[in-house]
């Protein structure tokens, strides 16, 4: 799985794009070889900071697509702030990912 994050400058601070390599299963769908219920397995929480400090946490449930885009807006950013975010699924597995304001 991999993780990017993007920073899109806006008039009055910067869209937060986060795409999250994850399958998203919903615990519903069938393997079409065996028939059996695939697990479920979906982010369920997304956290992101700036210089260290959470800002936001979402939460997120199995009705999320494959590969989610995930955005929110900041503002007061200046140049040299990192911007982070960090997600945990239901299999407890994680991953992080960081950028700088330019």
């Amino acid at each position: 799985m991999a993780t990017k994050i993007k920073l899109k400058k806006k008039d009055n601070g910067y869209d937060v794009l986060v795409l999250a390599k994850h399958p998203m299963e919903t615990g519903n769908r069938k393997d079409k070889k065996t028939g059996k219920l695939i697990p479920a397995h979906y982010i369920t929480s997304m956290n992101f900071a700036v210089n260290g400090s959470d800002v936001v946490e979402a939460s997120l449930s199995q009705g999320i697509s494959t590969n989610p885009l995930i955005g929110i807006s900041l503002n007061n950013l200046k140049a040299g702030d990192k911007v982070s975010v960090k997600w945990v699924d239901t299999n407890d597995q994680s991953e992080s990912a960081e950028a700088t304001v330019k």
